[in-house]
């Protein structure tokens, strides 16, 4: 009742508990789902943004909410004092620490699991990545796991081999790790999301922060997915960050000492929520707030329709349609701005 109320984009997800449906956040086809338990704990799960494990969280998520607003929000549809509210604090902040201990461990020993991507046992990765179109020598910010468990929920589908990478918050403090889930042959895993992020703690934001594939200088360029940011760096020469994915992208802050941004955006289909594409809504927002900020900035969409049959059109699909032709003269991005 209180998300249905509180988070009408819930709705459809709370209606079909513990099935797929497309996210409220960012879109998609059946990324998102609340827990079976969901009239019980509120909690849910995007295979894009992470795992959100009590009501609180998953407002929080939902409507861009810090934890005070949350709380207060709720209390004043149930029409509690503040009592009862600073009681209820209490009590989600002792589950929070429980659980993101748990976080914090999983996540640390995921990380000291891996080997660097150029490492000879990491071979599978660079294969995908060949697979994929991308020819040049991955950078080391990338690692290999040779064999990460992949959870449906709470089931456990199998063990892969998985391309991961750390996820930094705006500040640059790690947040979390993307994980590519693979074969040892080189090819995607036959899993529902083979693109997936690890929970993690509740202190920790990742709204703002991206995968940083190289080291920034004053002009860098963003994009959403992994590949798409490895086919960016191949096609231009420039220093390239992952956003993850269009939500992210759009909140995007790059780092103190970067003059130019250039958003390399998706070129999505039009939809209800989306009509104008969800990453070219996504592209066209991040550069207005840059320019508020005395950033200079610019998106560049794909050039050409989108295949038949596919949802988008990006810039690994140029690299393997065009080669580095289809990018933008590089010069262009690197002449420094007054």
């Amino acid at each position: 009742m209180i998300l249905s109320s509180l988070a009408p984009q819930l709705r459809p997800a709370i209606e079909r508990a513990g099935r797929h449906v497309p996210c409220p956040v960012h879109g998609g086809k059946d990324g998102y789902r609340v827990f079976r338990d969901v009239a019980e704990t509120g909690g849910s799960v995007c295979n894009t943004c992470g795992v959100f494990a009590d009501g609180f969280a998953t407002l929080m998520w939902a409507n861009g909410w810090d934890f005070p607003t949350a709380l207060k929000v709720v209390a004043d549809y149930l029409n509690f004092g503040i009592g009862y509210a600073g009681a209820k604090q209490a009590a989600v902040r002792v589950r929070a620490d429980g659980n993101d201990e748990k976080r914090r461990q999983m996540l640390n020993r995921v990380w000291k699991e891996s080997i660097s991507i150029l490492d000879r046992e990491a071979e599978p990765a660079r294969i995908y990545l060949a697979r994929r179109g991308i020819s040049i020598c991955p950078p080391e910010t990338l690692r290999f796991h040779p064999s990460l468990a992949y959870y449906d929920g709470d089931q456990k589908i199998g063990e892969f081999p998985a391309i991961i990478a750390m996820v930094t918050g705006a500040d640059g403090r790690p947040v979390t790790i993307h994980r590519t889930y693979i074969t040892k042959d080189g090819k995607k895993a036959p899993v529902d999301s083979p693109k997936k992020l690890m929970s993690y703690p509740t202190s920790r934001s990742i709204v703002g922060g991206a995968i940083r594939l190289v080291d920034a200088g004053p002009v860098l360029a963003v994009a959403e997915g992994l590949e798409t940011a490895l086919a960016v760096m191949e096609g231009t020469g420039l220093p390239v960050w992952c956003a993850v994915n269009a939500y992210l992208l759009e909140h995007f802050e790059p780092p103190a000492g970067v003059r130019r941004v250039i958003v390399f955006a998706d070129k999505d289909r039009a939809t209800a929520q989306h009509p104008q594409g969800h990453g070219q809504e996504a592209a066209k927002r991040l550069v207005h707030r840059l320019w508020e900020k005395g950033i200079h900035a610019t998106a560049i969409v794909p050039a050409g329709e989108i295949p038949p049959g596919q949802k988008s059109l990006d810039w690994l699909d140029i690299l393997n349609r065009d080669g580095k032709a289809g990018f933008p003269n590089q010069k262009t991005f690197f002449r420094v701005v007054a």
